[in-house]
């Protein structure tokens, strides 16, 4: 972990191109209620930070420029407006961790980071770049957070096997490191056609909770969210949101478009219940890929995602 005034010394501030403040007192933005000067950081309650880089979406042979996606993300939640239950100083951008370096040296630089937040009390929210992002995120949750839940929303297992880290391989590398339980992660959304037989075999093997996309539409999304989640639910919760597990026709910019996948309204209404029913600390969103967005539909879903998880922070403090 990071001593607090170490903190701004690894990270790149935010553009001040993102904010959007209104010009009508009577129509106050998230841009109005946000701040990133480091005098303000104590006071927050909410953390939003990003890692501006898709080197493991290329290692792993995805299509790059998942790196410009918080960008597009901030530009869209900031023109948001400020629901009635946000003070003034509760939300903080922190900036961007991909200052440089090998995938590996951000992976342990945002790990240092995300710990040092949570360490605080701090509810955060993180926005990628590729999916590789779990294992650092989710690495710290469970050095601060030892016990819960670990769910990835998701097209594609994350369970490859490789020499090198990717954005195929965090949650292989979780559970080799010992850092997670495979009967404690739970995978939703997961497509036949983007994962092998061998890798879904490996899951069930391991004890992993596969939810594949056919079974959740077939029945009620709720039903089987709450099922899986109700009868392994103890401590805190991971939640890991691949944008890719979005259907194409509502979600272009991605890594790995899909013609199947989740509907917008389905993707909000998943993050809404998972955060109104359970403990989570930390919202991780990643392989939004704005090359390939249109009308920026994809930043804007995103946004809608991290502005539910507000909703969250509401529900928490009754």
């Amino acid at each position: 972990m990071l001593a607090i005034d170490q903190l701004f010394l690894h990270l790149k501030r935010p553009d001040p191109g993102c904010f959007y403040p209104s010009k009508d007192p009577r129509d106050i933005r998230l841009a109005d209620m946000i701040s990133s000067e480091p005098e303000d950081f104590d006071c927050s309650q909410i953390v939003l930070l990003s890692c501006s880089q898709d080197q493991g979406v290329i290692r792993n042979n995805g299509r790059a420029g998942a790196a410009k996606g918080p960008e597009e993300i901030r530009k869209a939640l900031y023109r948001l407006a400020a629901p009635d239950y946000l003070a003034p100083g509760d939300l903080f951008d922190l900036g961007d961790n991909a200052i440089g370096g090998s995938l590996e040296e951000i992976h342990q630089r945002q790990f240092e980071i995300v710990s040092t937040l949570l360490a605080q009390s701090k509810k955060v929210i993180v926005l990628g770049g590729g999916n590789d992002l779990s294992y650092p995120d989710c690495r710290a949750y469970r050095t601060v957070y030892p016990t819960g839940l670990t769910v990835n929303v998701d097209a594609h297992l994350d369970i490859r096997r490789s020499p090198v880290a990717n954005s195929g391989t965090p949650y292989r590398q979780l559970i080799d490191e010992k850092i997670i339980r495979p009967g404690d992660l739970v995978e939703f959304g997961i497509q036949r056609q983007s994962n092998s037989k061998i890798y879904l075999a490996d899951a069930r093997k391991m004890g992993i909770q596969v939810h594949m996309i056919e079974e959740i539409q077939q029945k009620a999304l709720a039903d089987v969210l709450d099922r899986s989640l109700e009868e392994l639910n103890s401590g805190h919760l991971f939640l890991g949101f691949d944008m890719d597990s979005i259907c194409s026709a509502d979600a272009p910019g991605v890594s790995a478009p899909s013609p199947v996948g989740f509907s917008a309204r389905e993707a909000v209404s998943i993050v809404r219940r998972i955060i109104s029913n359970h403990r989570v600390d930390l919202l991780e969103i990643t392989e939004m890929n704005p090359l390939y967005d249109q009308d920026s539909k994809t930043a804007r879903l995103a946004s809608m995602l991290a502005y539910t998880y507000l909703e969250y922070c509401r529900l928490d403090s009754i």
